[in-house]
């Protein structure tokens, strides 16, 4: 997602009257942050270390981008660890990810304008010449209609915005002739048939030759859609209608935004994640500003920026006031369900909302932006990168991190409303852990886990065209740019289209139905065209006095919201009973949960089960709490259960020319070195065993001494492998999977079990690799013969120290220059995916479906009731993450340490049945609702 150059200025505006609308703002933004930067204290940064930092962001473009035009290119995406170019259908499927390839070299049209914006005119000369040579339309392959819009689509018109531009200013692009935008409108006709829906929605995808109904097309079954999928399409649409002339494109993007306002939930003015595009019913019914519906909103203030029309303004406003009274909880953004949005549908948070403090920047409301965009870096600061996904404790909910740029977005757009320096370190940050963490010899890789470090063979296309656009324009000042970037409206990828626009062609009537079905409230609309002095006190510290309470908010406080029925009741700001925080044996918990309408059953055993009946709350807003905290204590169930699982390990390559640059993911194993107790990990040069298999007494031990063994998977047992290699004077080993073409790319996590004996004897560290993975090492055992690797619970620094001394060697030994290469084919090793070999076990990753037996932990049980909580000892519930006073959070406790084990019972009612019930619960809150009515 990105944002815009500022916020409309003066107080309402529109249409024809406001060419320039963004840099009104952004001029008023500058004034008063001035004050800020030049303040005695405030800590700015030099211009020469902005200068240092910008140049930094150039250079690792540079390495970006000249290893996908020299590696991949026409190819759709880099593959950074192996130095190739990404093909659809030559590699695995990764299921929808690989919807954005439509073999029409998308990395370097979505790169077209960010070369501009970096003062690189020669090499946007020369890509847009290739652009228009070699890149075809009209390929035979099903496409994301919302990722070939935002990147595609517009990639071609922001090239052709800045090519016109550069072709004005009279030195290049003076051959050009719309040739951009001609192709720009060829897929913008073949994007059409996606919306040959009664309704306007477009399907979610499309075939590019054949479109969506032709027999050959091979998609158009699919019945539903995303919000965000089909409510981006009016920036994309509306500048191709405007520069063309040709105004169907305006008018199938309005529809569908059309549809979506109309659907809306009419008490909540929320919609949810994602929509049936025949019937328009809601099919999942939560609401939140991630993944799913981020851009929606956007688009809808943007739309208006760009457009004029007020209608979208209005719709956004009203949107925006659902997000803040049910949404944001600060520094929170949770989702909530659209009919209940009192009810919190999940405890995590995804990092697509990082988007969001820009756009309230632009929206004008600041203080929740500050908030926000402090809790996103604290969590960066404990993992380096911002995970997929993490929970409301901050932890690691889904581990992977793709590079995204929303974080850096918001970072910018905060820049340049307060001036303040804090972010230009924010962005340093940024730029270090980019370095330091993601960059590999032939680009920069994706972070499959930010917990051990390993990475992803992939670098997509967003971030050559957001990322490295917005750290450039956060140190640049004004004279380092060759054109005014205020003029520009960016698009949900930062695609620049020029604000001209919005009294070009204007073939669509204006007329506002927003009003026609809404009433809507004026207060709303005080924060649109902010006043520089409500925005910004005459006071330096502004905005690190919304910053200082959050500071230590992920690693020495528990965030904790108000208690939806109390807020309700105007009883006050007190903290809701959460599932973490419950003690069975609290007297005070017990009346609460009483309220809320559960109850607990004693079982022989010393367990409690809670049930909880709606109908016997004290109210309808206590059954809600009531609801909320089962769901809750089954989620918190649901993670402890993952928590028992071990988590992956890694293998980093540390000797020359590696230097600890290659990380693989390893699986790990049920015996052995426990790594995680051993944070020094084991370091050491491999050697292959003979035999190869390590099931039977090894014969080269004088190889195999005092190094890390490599053995193949198969024809026995793991632990029998391991005491073998131990026996030879092994200090580890490493189990490279027999199966061909096996690849953490498409296979889960795997686990080394033990041969159900006792395996106390074996003390060495196991790992476990694929075959693609383990065979990057044997590959840089051919070429470099010697070998060195760390097999630890999480990547290490890599060795700065000897890769600066080899780089002093290497310039005066030719033989070393040449072989200071490192191989391309650095991968990280996730799981397997076939089924075991004897002895062998896969672990389970679902924890609902684990067996009694194997969920020995801490966790609580679920009844056959209305709704149902498994038993507990009585003395407590699980350890809570954080409690008051507490400034760490606590470590989960062992089995012998924790006072409340959690079974599950053999007679516990199935999870379908209880969502069955939960359902119910929630039929049942409607007609009380209605009846209170």
């Amino acid at each position: 997602m990105s944002g815009a150059a500022g916020c409309q200025g003066g107080g309402g505006d529109r249409g024809p009257r406001w060419r320039r609308p963004w840099k009104i703002l952004a001029l008023g933004l500058l004034s008063a942050s001035s004050v800020l930067a030049a303040a005695p204290g405030a800590g700015a940064m030099s211009k020469e270390e902005k200068r240092r930092l910008g140049n930094q962001v150039l250079e690792m473009f540079d390495h970006a981008y000249s290893n996908y035009m020299e590696h991949a290119y026409p190819a759709d995406e880099l593959m950074p660890l192996t130095c190739r170019g990404r093909v659809r259908g030559q590699e695995p499927s990764r299921g929808d990810v690989d919807d954005a390839l439509g073999k029409f070299s998308l990395t370097l049209i979505d790169t077209l304008d960010t070369l501009v914006v970096l003062n690189k005119t020669k090499e946007f000369e020369e890509a847009v010449k290739k652009v228009i040579k070699d890149v075809n339309l009209d390929n035979d392959v099903v496409v994301s209609v919302f990722e070939t819009n935002i990147r595609v689509l517009g990639g071609l018109l922001g090239g052709h915005s800045v090519a016109i531009m550069l072709k004005e200013k009279g030195e290049y692009m003076q051959w050009y002739n719309g040739e951009l935008l001609q192709m720009a409108k060829e897929l913008g006709y073949k994007l059409l048939p996606a919306f040959n829906t009664t309704s306007g929605l477009p399907y979610p995808r499309v075939n590019l030759k054949f479109g969506v109904r032709h027999p050959e097309a091979r998609t158009g079954t699919e019945t539903d859609t995303c919000t965000a999928c089909a409510g981006t399409l009016i920036l994309e649409f509306a500048a191709l209608s405007r520069f063309t002339g040709t105004s169907i494109f305006e008018e199938y993007a309005r529809k569908a935004l059309d549809f979506i306002w109309e659907k809306r939930q009419r008490s909540s003015n929320l919609v949810g994640v994602t929509i049936n595009i025949h019937t328009g019913d809601w099919v999942r019914k939560d609401s939140g500003v991630g993944a799913g519906i981020d851009s929606y909103y956007e688009y809808l203030l943007k739309a208006y920026v760009l457009l004029g029309d007020d209608s979208f303004l209005e719709r956004f406003n009203t949107h925006y006031d659902a997000i803040m009274r049910y949404i944001s909880q600060p520094p929170l953004l949770l989702d909530v369900h659209i009919h209940k949005p009192m009810l919190n549908a999940r405890t995590w948070m995804d990092s697509l909302l990082a988007f969001f403090p820009g756009l309230q920047v632009l929206k004008g409301d600041i203080r929740p932006a500050i908030e926000t965009h402090e809790m996103l870096y604290q969590v960066i600061k404990k993992h380096n990168f911002l995970p997929e996904a993490f929970t409301t404790d901050f932890r690691v909910h889904w581990a992977q991190h793709p590079l995204r740029p929303e974080f850096a977005e918001s970072t910018y757009f905060l820049y340049k409303a307060t001036g303040d320096p804090y972010y230009l370190e924010v962005g340093k940050t940024l730029i270090e852990n980019l370095n330091k963490y993601a960059r590999v010899p032939c680009g920069f890789a994706a972070m499959k886990d930010v917990r051990t470090g390993s990475h992803e063979d992939r670098m997509d296309s967003f971030f050559l065209a957001e990322m490295f656009k917005y750290l450039y324009l956060l140190f640049a000042d004004k004279e380092d740019m060759i054109f005014d970037i205020e003029d520009y409206i960016f698009t949900t990828e930062a695609h620049l289209l020029p604000l001209w626009l919005s009294t070009t062609n204007q073939t669509i009537s204006k007329k506002n139905t927003t009003t026609e079905y809404t009433e809507l409230d004026d207060s709303n609309f005080d924060w649109t065209c902010p006043n520089t002095q409500i925005l910004f006190p005459n006071d330096p510290m502004f905005a690190q006095s919304i910053r200082e309470p959050l500071k230590n908010v992920v690693d020495k406080s528990c965030p904790r919201g108000i208690s939806r029925a109390e807020e309700s009741l105007g009883s006050g700001p007190k903290p809701p009973l959460r599932a973490r925080d419950f003690m069975a044996s609290n007297p005070e918990h017990l009346e609460i949960l009483k309220k809320m309408g559960v109850s607990l059953i004693h079982l022989k055993d010393g367990r409690v089960q809670l049930v909880q009946h709606a109908v016997q709350a004290a109210s309808s807003l206590d059954a809600e709490d009531g609801l909320r905290f089962m769901q809750e204590m089954i989620e918190l169930s649901s993670q402890q259960q993952k928590e028992q699982q071990l988590p992956p390990r890694a293998v980093q390559i540390v000797s020359h020319p590696f230097f600890g640059r290659v990380v693989l993911t390893a699986g790990p194993a049920q015996f052995g070195m426990d790594l995680s107790k051993h944070k020094a990990g084991t370091r050491g040069f491999v050697a292959t065993i003979k035999p190869y298999n390590g099931c039977s007494e090894i014969t080269n031990p004088e190889v195999v001494k005092e190094k890390i063994a490599l053995m193949q998977r198969g024809q026995c047992m793991f632990a029998e492998k391991a005491r073998n290699i131990q026996k030879a004077g092994a200090i580890g080993g490493i189990v490279i999977d027999d199966n061909e073409g096996s690849s953490s790319d498409t296979a889960p996590l795997f686990q080394m079990a033990g041969d159900g004996k006792n395996t106390d004897d074996i003390t060495i560290p196991m790992l476990f690799l694929f075959n693609k993975e383990g065979n990057i090492i044997l590959d840089a055992i051919r070429e470099y013969e010697s070998v060195e690797v760390l097999l630890s619970d999480k990547a290490k620094d890599r060795d700065l120290e000897m890769e600066n001394m080899d780089q002093k060697l290497s310039e005066n030994d030719s033989h070393k220059q040449n072989s200071e290469e490192a191989p391309s084919a650095s991968q990280d090793v996730g799981a397997v995916s076939e089924e075991p070999e004897e002895g062998e076990s896969s672990d389970v990753t679902d924890p609902d479906s684990l067996s009694p037996a194997e969920a020995d932990r801490d966790s609580i049980s679920i009844s056959n009731q209305d709704s149902y909580v498994p038993g507990t000892d009585e003395a407590g519930a699980p350890e809570p993450a954080c409690t008051p006073g507490d400034h760490q959070p606590q470590e989960q406790k062992t089995e012998t340490e924790s006072n409340s084990k959690v079974n599950w019972d053999n007679k516990v009612q199935p999870m379908e049945s209880i969502l069955a019930d939960w359902n119910e619960d929630i039929e049942a809150f409607e007609m009380m609702e209605k009846d209170e009515l």
